[in-house]
């Protein structure tokens, strides 16, 4: 078996059993260029993994519509169950099958959580999930810092598995589609978007006034 047909096989085995799993998205993303970005947010460590699994779920559309005008209550809850906690063990499940697939045949793997805050100031995890989800070709940063993809809009979450194992990434990062839409950035009840386009060369404080929601 030739090295290309090995990464396709591995690629193909990763892929289903992520979508036996549930997962509504897959990809695999080239992290060298986020290196610096990774050093900043994760530390040293976890820049020395040169690519990671992009997964990701579609969340319960009727729970979400539920939501435009809504101040609290029944909505409010729902959401945080079903779109919010529910969603991560999912993704969290996936992501730790996936890692140990890559295990078992003597690949480093490590999963990174699908919502886990380490830095309260920044409100920041150990990973960027949505950085990975874009880089594999899944969607692009839209202008409230959320992965926009084509099939659900901002109505998914992600987890990643960052690993060594030899794969060819799925896709190009998406260039944004967003035009002159700023919806996201109006309904956003604390103001904490500046209305600012995605630019992978410019710090997320640009787009985002994080103390607004703390």
């Amino acid at each position: 078996m030739t090295q290309t047909s090995s990464r396709i096989g591995l690629e193909e085995a990763l892929r289903d059993l992520a979508d036996r799993e549930g997962a509504d998205f897959f990809g695999v993303a080239d992290l060298s260029s986020a290196r610096r970005a990774i050093v900043e947010q994760g530390g040293a460590p976890l820049a020395e993994y040169p690519r990671a699994l992009s997964i990701g779920l579609v969340l319960p559309h009727a729970i979400v519509d539920q939501l435009p005008g809504e101040s609290g209550g029944d909505a409010q809850r729902s959401y945080r169950h079903h779109a919010y906690d529910v969603i991560n063990q999912r993704l969290d499940l996936i992501a730790s099958r996936l890692s140990a697939y890559l295990q078992k045949r003597g690949y480093r793997t490590l999963p990174a959580p699908a919502s886990l805050t380490l830095d309260k100031e920044r409100l920041t995890g150990l990973f960027s999930n949505k950085m990975a989800a874009h880089l594999a070709g899944l969607g692009w940063i839209g202008k409230s810092c959320l992965l926009i993809t084509p099939q659900a809009g901002p109505r998914a979450r992600w987890a990643s598995v960052l690993t060594d194992a030899p794969l060819e990434p799925t896709g190009e990062p998406m260039a944004e589609r967003c035009g002159d839409c700023d919806e996201c950035v109006r309904i956003c009840p604390p103001g904490a978007f500046t209305g600012r386009s995605y630019r992978d060369d410019e710090h997320r404080d640009l787009r985002f006034e994080v103390h607004k929601c703390q």
